[in-house]
């Protein structure tokens, strides 16, 4: 076994190649600060990264807005649309007495399979 172990490297520990011609790219720190609790964060892009203007706050996670020397640059959020849930979506499927309808048949199934009559059935159809 000692004959097929290699010897003067630790594998994993250190890497064989070596930073000689590499040539970094320019980079550019830019400051954001946080609309809610008024901190900093500063982060380093490429220099000729196109910079987006709101960053999420690394502390609370709200909106970070970039600053541009003692001024914070301002965003438009007209175009933003806004979150739909799975119910919206439903109900520009469907109308509620259509939803209320699968809604009896799929527990009629359901009572059907489990053997069970459903509770109160004279008072459901009145």
């Amino acid at each position: 076994m000692a004959d097929r172990s290699l010897r003067g490297i630790r594998l994993g520990a250190q890497s064989l190649q070596s930073e000689e011609g590499v040539v970094f790219h320019e980079r550019a720190q830019h400051t954001y600060t946080c609309t809610a609790c008024d901190r900093d964060t500063t982060l380093t892009f490429a220099a000729d990264a196109e910079l987006p203007e709101a960053w999420e706050c690394r502390y609370c996670g709200a909106e970070a807005l970039r600053r541009v020397g003692d001024q914070t640059v301002s965003v438009d959020h007209s175009g933003d649309k806004t979150p739909r849930s799975h119910w919206d979506m439903l109900l520009e499927r469907r109308t509620l007495p259509e939803l209320e309808e699968l809604l009896e048949e799929r527990l009629a199934l359901l009572r059907e399979r489990r053997g069970t009559a459903a509770p109160n059935a004279d008072k459901i159809s009145a």
